[in-house]
């Protein structure tokens, strides 16, 4: 796996701007900040986060995957302005649950998600190296 990164760009923070991989596609749905039994345990953003991001670690786990396989994540969240103020324990999370693992990731605040309480849902697409 290879970070792509233009030269003259300023280096992103806490993404990259593109990365070039070769194996096995592994697509994960949307994780949303509850438990196995689909129960939020917080209404806290950062915790939900977590959780989230350690549901997307099951799922790689699953696959055979880790982490640094990701190459490209997509979050919804409801609320940009509780992101933004929320943004240091949203990065102590991901680096807890993730590690110093940056892929291509992207943003976007929605009206709302599916499940009720939900305030965030990460997407993600790994490849394993084969």
């Amino acid at each position: 796996m290879k970070t792509v990164q233009p030269p003259g760009w300023p280096r992103p923070k806490g993404y990259a701007n593109g990365v070039l991989a070769q194996g096995q596609l592994l697509f994960i749905a949307g994780q949303v900040g509850w438990d196995e039994s689909e129960t939020f345990l917080s209404e806290h953003f950062s915790d939900q986060v977590e959780q989230a991001l350690k549901n997307v670690v099951a799922v790689l786990t699953e696959a055979g995957a880790l982490p640094e396989h990701i190459t490209r994540m997509t979050w919804y969240v409801t609320d940009k302005q509780e992101y933004l103020a929320q943004s240091q324990a949203v990065g102590e999370a991901y680096r807890n649950v993730i590690g110093p693992h940056y892929p291509a990731m992207s943003l976007v605040e929605v009206a709302g998600l599916v499940e009720e309480g939900g305030k965030v849902e990460i997407e993600a697409t790994a490849v394993i190296p084969e």
